[in-house]
């Protein structure tokens, strides 16, 4: 055994020691922070080749890891843009300079242009809903960071709606040329309903419905803009019928029937195609009766508050109370988490032992949910890092004990020339 060995030993102990120390110091000061994972040290041996009658001793290496694995608890808060993930997924978050990176970091403030950003200056990012349905998976190029744009007026232009009524039975039938789509003068209906649409600028839209009976079981639904009837009388109006449609009744049970239309399509005034849901009508004994008549879209109105659904939907109400997705947040995860590389920021990048990164959807597999009004605390445990200090320093006091004790057979040694 060499006594340098011996003190070479005494060294890589006191640097394995000081190694798992720095992490306990980094663990305690990252106590409070939010989505920080504990560093933890492993220890591997050094063993050095000798002989039945020698031992050389070798020493001891360290590796520093994260307990990315491990979630933290979730604390609560009153902010909907804080964001917490029940599960093993991660955030999908950029660098001002555009480089992509996980957290689990989710305490997103918009800053002045309307872009989440987290405390350490990631930006979240996302599926823009204007794209359509999100593919599954989603490549991360295709991804684009989260802006809530406040100061804009967003109108959403009508383009489905239900409308169902009862139409009796008992009306009588109603000659070609007096049907509404005629737009005859003489033309007479067995009911009439006004709906209010929304155009492409927002703008209010008023349509007149008409159903008239042309046969036994046999109706037609004709649709109007309103702003072209006749004062007073409706007909005729200035241009012709929007959309004509015609509905087929069972004689017995009063119900469309399989073969009749289902629903009418016409085009908005000013806007553009609206689908309008006719399957609930019926023709029973009874009086013209409106039962439904629901139409989407709504007026230009701003962005009153931001709503993230556990599904990563992010919604925007607007002062109309009407809500609107426009992003989707997906989640990323890795075979091996905590081999990731631990960057500044509460933020890792893969790494050649993490495994490829790959992406979905919240809700899908062990990715998670998100949860709104949450963050992830640190999952540092102060008693267990205060045990492990009493141990590291016991451990380092030993280990330089070592290399003293060497160092004094080394004095014995020098001074036996002497």
């Amino acid at each position: 055994m060499s006594l340098y060995g011996m003190m070479r030993t005494g060294v890589s102990g006191m640097n394995a020691q000081a190694n798992r120390l720095s992490t306990v110091a980094d663990n305690i000061a990252n106590s409070s922070t939010n989505g920080y994972k504990r560093a933890y040290t492993e220890f591997s041996s050094l063993v050095l080749p000798g002989t039945t009658g020698s031992y050389n001793s070798g020493g001891v290496t360290t590796t520093v890891l994260n307990s990315v694995s491990k979630q933290g608890p979730l604390q609560y808060t009153t902010s909907v843009t804080d964001l917490a993930i029940d599960g093993n997924g991660f955030f999908v978050v950029q660098d001002p300079s555009g480089t992509d990176y996980l957290t689990r970091a989710g305490a997103f403030v918009p800053d002045g242009e309307g872009y989440l950003v987290n405390s350490g200056g990631y930006i979240l990012k996302g599926w823009d809903l204007k794209n359509g349905t999100p593919p599954t998976p989603v490549a991360m190029d295709n991804l684009v960071p989260i802006r809530i744009e406040e100061d804009g007026l967003n109108p959403v232009p009508s383009a489905n709606g239900q409308f169902a009524a009862n139409l009796p039975s008992s009306a009588g039938v109603t000659a070609a040329a007096n049907l509404p789509s005629a737009n005859a003068a003489t033309a007479t209906s067995a009911g009439k309903s006004s709906l209010v649409v929304y155009g492409n600028l927002g703008e209010k839209i008023f349509l007149d419905v008409y159903v008239t009976k042309t046969a036994a079981n046999t109706w037609e639904v004709t649709v109007f803009d309103q702003s072209n009837a006749t004062p007073g009388t409706s007909f005729p109006y200035s241009a012709g019928p929007l959309a004509t449609e015609t509905l087929d009744f069972d004689a017995t049970t009063g119900k469309l029937t399989a073969a009749s239309a289902k629903d009418i399509t016409l085009t908005v005034p000013g806007g553009g195609s609206l689908t309008l849901d006719m399957s609930a009508m019926t023709q029973l004994a009874a009086d013209y009766t409106p039962t439904k008549a629901i139409v989407d879209g709504s007026p230009p109105s701003a962005i009153e508050r931001v709503e993230i659904d556990t599904d990563g939907t992010v919604y925007a109400q607007y002062a109309d109370g009407s809500m609107k997705a426009l992003f989707m947040i997906p989640l990323a995860s890795v075979t091996s988490p905590d081999r990731l590389t631990n960057i500044s920021g509460n933020v890792f990048a893969q790494s050649k032992d993490s495994g490829p990164i790959e992406t979905g959807w919240p809700t899908e597999g062990k990715l998670g949910k998100v949860v709104s009004g949450a963050l992830e605390g640190s999952n540092v445990d102060i008693a267990e890092e205060l045990t492990a200090m009493i141990e590291s320093q016991r451990n380092y006091t030993a280990n330089s004990k070592v290399f003293q004790t060497g160092a004094d057979l080394m004095d014995i040694l020098v001074n036996l020339k002497r």
